[in-house]
């Protein structure tokens, strides 16, 4: 992994965000590129990224671009010489998005678009989509605009000819503890004593910072083009995570919210028929025939069952409550402890 980001420009939109902290950090920590190009839309963000690697011994490899993947002219050229893109920018709430839906198709949809055209009118030689489970089967139009970015992503392998280029797509749960999550919203609202549960049986998966960004790291290795790579995850019931932080609050059942699921799925079944199962991940191949190394993948995967759904209710792997306590404390709060 090391030898194919060594002198590498690598560029994330929506870079001040929760993964894109993380994953510049890992890239200045155990990688060697030539450059690091953060774009988004928010100067003071920037700022405040760019104190918080002021000091890194190898911060001068940082660049912090404004703008909006709305703008194809800007992504022209905050693209050019770029090497890979991780493409993160995303209007992520879901009441939001009900309530302002042509500005959630602007940047989902239209702005995934743009990110294409730009990848190939300046030589980009990888493309990664980071994608949400709510994309599978959508039921709000966050998930249903997640889809279609997806779906333009991979049919984009259609359109490369003989440029040296390929798109993927990551998908994968809720990331643990990050901005607008649940656990930071239980951990505040237990200073109350009522934490609000939607609904009883409400199942989540679960993903670290840490695991996200090692999936992304082996899909710039091994990506063809056209996969959609969703890792396996282990489970939890909300109650579970509400008793893990706080086992003396009452638990409210407050309703589920519009546009909400009382369980996600990153594989519907659907898509079992293009699914391959690997040791920590599955794969969904595209549809069409002449993908690009489709023998490969094909011999180092095993076909799910045709029934074979991903969903957080089914899924065996589940989280206890003693094992979310500990995943809270090593990994968001040090000075946890459960009240």
């Amino acid at each position: 992994m090391k030898n194919l980001l060594t002198n590498k420009t690598i560029l994330i939109t929506g870079g001040t965000g929760s993964f894109g902290k993380a994953f510049v950090k890992r890239l200045l920590d155990f990688h060697s590129p030539r450059s690091i190009r953060i774009l988004s839309r928010d100067e003071l963000k920037q700022w405040q990224m760019e104190s918080s690697f002021s000091t890194h011994p190898n911060f001068s490899k940082l660049r912090f671009f404004i703008g909006d993947v709305r703008d194809k002219e800007r992504l022209n050229r905050a693209f050019e010489d770029v090497d890979i893109v991780i493409h993160a920018a995303a209007l992520k709430q879901v009441p939001a998005a009900e309530y302002n839906p042509s500005e959630c198709i602007k940047t989902n949809i239209m702005g995934a678009e743009n990110v294409i055209s730009a990848a190939f009118n300046t030589g980009v030689k990888k493309v990664i989509a980071l994608s949400t489970d709510k994309a599978s089967s959508p039921i709000n139009l966050y998930g249903a605009t997640k889809l279609c970015s997806d779906k333009l992503f991979v049919a984009a392998n259609n359109m490369r000819g003989s440029r040296n280029i390929s798109f993927s797509v990551v998908r994968y749960g809720n990331v643990m503890g990050s901005r607008g999550s649940v656990i930071p919203l239980f951990i505040n609202k237990r200073k109350e004593g009522v934490l609000p549960i939607t609904h009883k049986d409400m199942t989540r998966f679960n993903i670290t910072l840490d695991k996200a960004i090692e999936l992304v790291e082996r899909v710039i290795g091994e990506m063809k083009g056209g996969e959609i790579y969703v890792p396996k995850l282990k489970s939890y019931k909300v109650m579970d995570l509400a008793r893990a932080i706080s086992p003396s609050s009452k638990k409210k059942i407050v309703g589920i919210r519009p546009g909400e699921k009382i369980h996600e799925e990153m594989i519907p079944e659907t898509e079992a028929q293009n699914t391959l199962e690997f040791k920590k991940h599955f794969i969904i191949m595209p549809s069409y025939p002449d993908w690009k190394g489709n023998k490969i993948v094909l011999k180092r995967g095993k076909k799910v069952p045709i029934s074979f759904s991903y969903n957080s209710g089914t899924n065996t792997q589940r989280l206890a409550v003693g094992e979310l306590r500990e995943l809270i404390k090593n990994y968001l709060y040090n000075d946890f402890e459960a009240i």
